[in-house]
């Protein structure tokens, strides 16, 4: 299969049947909840097995909420994600956003509601891929998450882009023109922002299996 929209990449995907097993249904655990900013900041630099034990120490901590972690004691929160790495900066990172949350929108429902790409990017830490993630995964936004896996991939199938947002534009537009025929591989009605969620997944999913430091193998897609 010849992949000439970003609308054939995921027919691609879906094919091989990526996200099946998927413990959340837009793929990222816990999706619209807080929970996905404390991921966003954690998942930094660090593997995500890292980051869910990061998170259970916060959850066991009755400390992951904005209200919580804004008021909490910073040597617990450290203690908390030392599996994550990097732990006094996230954890200044995960209560300042915090507390911006609250200063800012008054609670995390009005923040799903209203947070803009502009306001994430002006947090401490949180730059394009982290808060795309969580508009897209916290906020079930109409946006497309670019990561390494996403570059590397299209380059091994002979795209190249200059920067985040020309891939993004490239992955958003090749759906957006095939909607239909995007929305016709689900058996259900699905909104844009789930495919985006779901479609982000299965990438990643190939790309745990299929790449391995440079090397890039695509011809599962071309079958």
């Amino acid at each position: 299969m010849y992949i000439q929209s970003s609308c054939d990449l995921l027919y691609a995907l879906k094919k091989l049947n990526y996200l099946e097993a998927a413990r959340d249904f837009l793929w990222w655990p816990n999706s619209g909840s807080f929970e996905v900013i404390a991921g966003a900041i954690l998942t930094q630099q660090t593997k995500w097995e890292r980051v869910e034990e990061s998170l259970y120490n916060l959850g066991r901590s009755n400390l992951l909420s904005p209200e919580l972690l804004s008021s909490g004691n910073l040597e617990q929160i450290v203690s908390c994600i030392k599996p994550s790495g990097f732990y006094n900066t996230k954890a200044h990172r995960l209560q300042t956003i915090s507390s911006n949350i609250l200063k800012d929108f008054g609670s995390f429902d009005n923040f799903q509601k209203n947070a803009s790409r502009e306001w994430l990017l002006g947090q401490k830490g949180i730059g394009m891929e982290s808060a795309d993630s969580i508009l897209c995964y916290g906020c079930k936004r109409e946006i497309f998450v670019v990561d390494s896996y996403t570059t590397r991939l299209l380059g091994a199938l002979g795209y190249k882009f200059d920067n985040y947002t020309q891939l993004q534009k490239w992955m958003q537009d090749g759906l957006k023109e095939n909607l239909q025929k995007a929305k016709e591989l689900y058996p259900y009605n699905l909104e844009l922002y789930a495919i985006y969620a779901r479609f982000h997944g299965k990438i990643v999913e190939y790309a745990k299996e299929y790449i391995r430091g440079k090397n890039v193998d695509i011809k599962p897609l071309q079958n």
